[in-house]
C-alpha cells in the first residue's frame, strides 16, 4: 500500500530517555524532508550523512551532530523519514522535537513508527511485535528468538500453514460441484492426507510458538504439595530472600504468595501455595481452593514433597495437580535422607535449606521456560498468537471430521474460520482495535 500524501508527519525521540552520548529525533511523513531540512538550514540528499548544526525559530544553533534521509518507499515506515542525530541530551532532543512540532509535525504515539511500517507492508503483524520483543528482550537468547520472528522465521511457518489450507478449501470446494460423486473418486485420499500433514505441521507450530510465549513472558509456576513438605522454604531458596512464612505448624501458607525471579534473563513468576490435604478450617480450605485455580492458569506445576515419605505425599496431590499442562516432581529435605532417593525421570532431588539440587532445579526450569531450545530456531510468540494458533487447530479438527462424513459445505467452512484465525497472526484479517491494543504497548519513537 503506497504512503498516504495526506497522512501527518510524525516526530518523536528514538532513543532511551535520559540522558547519553547520542539521542536520536526521528520523523515519518510526507513532511519529514522538509522539517529535517529547515532545522539542518541545508538540503538533505537520500542514505546520505550530513553533518548539520541544529538551530530553532530564531536561527540561534541547539546543537551540532548528524543528519540521514530516507526517501519513501525505502525506509522503516515506507514513508519519508529523517533522523536527527543530536547529542543525547534530554533538554536538547525535547527541544528538537518541539522544532519539528512547530514546523508542522506531530508527536508521534507509542508504536505508531512500527504501525506505520505495517500499515505500508513493510512489516507483517508478527513482525512488527517482534521489534517490541526485540527492546524488551532480557537476555541474548529472548534477543536471538525475537530477532528470528523480526525476520519472519514465524511468519513464514504461518504462511505456509495458510498456504496450504487454502489450496485444501479450493479442492473441498471444487469437489462440492460434483455432490454426486463419491469423494474418494475425486481424490479424496490425497486430499486427507494433504489435510492430516497440515494438522500434523499446525501442532508442531502450536508447540513452537507455546515454548516462544514462555521464552518472551516467562514461565508462570505454582508451588504445589502436601503441608510441611517444604513449599515455602522451597520459594524462598529460589528467590534467594525470605518471603514466605516458614514454620512446623501445618497451614501456615493460606493464600497465594506471588515471586518474579530472573534465572539466566529467563522470568519465571512462582506462586506458594497452601498445602493440599483434606480438612482444614473455612480459610486453610479457601487458601486450597485458590490453589487448584492458580494450577488451572499455570505453566508448570512445582510438585514438592517430602522425600521421606513421598508416596503418600503424591496421593494426596495427583487430582490436583492433573490440570496442569506440565509437572515437575520435587523431592524436598533429600539432606535428611542417608542415601540419594530413587527417582523417576520427571523428579529431582532438592533441599531448600542446604540448596542441593538448587542448581539442577534452576536449569530445569530454564529449559521449560524455552531457554535450552533457543538456539535451535527458536522465535518469540504472543499469547494472542498461541490462541489463535488453538483456534485454527481446533476448526481444522472440526474440517476433518466433517470431511469424514463427506460434509463438504461444514468442511469448507471450518477451513476458511481456520485459514482466517491464522491470518490474524499476521494481520492479514484484522480488526482496527486489535491494531490500537498491540501498538499501544510500543515505546514512542518504534
Amino acid at each position: 500500500m503506497p504512503a498516504d500524501p495526506a497522512r501527518d508527519t510524525i516526530a518523536a525521540i528514538a532513543t532511551a530517555p535520559g540522558a547519553g552520548g547520542v539521542g536520536i529525533v526521528r520523523l515519518s511523513g510526507p513532511q519529514a524532508r522538509r522539517i529535517a531540512e529547515a532545522i539542518c538550514a541545508r538540503p538533505l540528499t537520500p542514505r546520505r550523512v550530513h553533518y548539520a548544526r541544529f538551530r530553532d525559530a530564531a536561527g540561534a544553533v541547539l546543537d551540532d551532530g548528524i543528519a540521514l534521509y530516507f526517501a519513501a518507499p525505502a525506509s522503516y515506515t515506507g514513508e519519508d523519514v529523517a533522523e536527527l542525530q543530536a547529542h543525547g541530551s534530554p533538554a536538547v532532543l525535547q527541544a528538537l522535537v518541539a522544532r519539528c512540532v512547530e514546523l508542522g509535525a506531530r508527536r508521534a504515539r507509542p508504536g505508531e513508527f512500527s504501525e506505520r511500517a505495517f500499515l505500508e507492508g513493510r512489516l507483517d503483524l508478527a513482525q512488527a511485535e517482534a521489534v517490541a520483543d526485540l527492546i524488551a528482550a532480557a537476555d541474548l537468547h529472548a534477543a536471538r528468538a525475537a530477532r528470528r520472528a523480526l525476520d519472519g522465521e514465524f511468519s513464514r511457518r504461518v504462511e505456509a500453514l495458510a498456504e496450504d489450507l487454502l489450496a485444501i478449501r479450493v479442492h473441498v470446494e471444487a469437489a462440492i460441484d460434483f455432490a454426486d460423486e463419491p469423494l474418494d473418486t475425486l481424490g479424496g485420499a490425497p486430499l486427507r492426507a494433504r489435510l492430516d500433514a497440515t494438522a500434523d505441521a499446525l501442532a508442531a507450530l502450536l508447540r513452537a510458538a507455546e515454548r516462544g510465549r514462555r521464552l518472551r513472558d516467562g514461565l508462570h509456576a505454582v508451588i504445589v504439595g502436601p503441608p510441611n513438605a517444604g513449599k515455602s522454604s522451597l520459594l524462598n531458596a529460589l528467590a534467594g530472600s525470605e518471603r514466605a512464612i516458614v514454620t512446623e505448624l501445618a497451614g501456615t501458607t493460606r493464600d497465594l504468595l506471588h515471586e518474579t525471579i530472573r534465572s539466566d534473563g529467563v522470568e519465571l513468576t512462582l506462586v506458594d501455595t497452601a498445602g493440599l490435604r483434606e480438612g482444614g478450617d473455612a480459610i486453610e480450605r479457601e487458601g486450597m481452593r485458590r490453589a487448584r485455580a492458580e494450577l488451572e492458569r499455570a505453566d508448570l506445576a512445582l510438585v514438592v514433597l517430602d522425600a521421606r515419605a513421598p508416596d503418600a505425599g503424591r496421593a494426596a496431590v495427583a487430582d490436583a495437580v492433573a490440570a496442569a499442562p506440565r509437572r515437575l516432581w520435587l523431592y524436598n529435605k533429600a539432606d535428611l535422607l542417608p542415601a540419594p532417593p530413587a527417582l523417576p525421570a520427571d523428579a529431582l532431588a532438592v533441599s531448600a535449606r542446604t540448596g542441593q539440587g538448587l542448581d539442577a532445579l534452576h536449569a530445569r526450569l530454564r529449559e521449560l521456560a524455552g531457554a535450552g531450545a533457543a538456539g535451535e530456531g527458536a522465535f518469540t510468540a504472543r499469547a494472542r498468537h498461541v490462541e489463535a494458533l488453538q483456534r485454527a487447530a481446533e476448526a481444522l479438527a472440526e474440517a476433518r471430521a466433517q470431511l469424514a462424513l463427506e460434509a463438504l459445505e461444514l468442511a469448507s467452512e471450518s477451513l476458511r474460520l481456520a485459514h482466517d484465525r491464522l491470518g490474524e497472526i499476521t494481520g492479514r484479517v484484522r480488526a482496527d482495535d486489535l491494531l490500537g491494543h498491540i501498538f499501544a504497548s510500543f515505546c514512542i519513537g518504534k
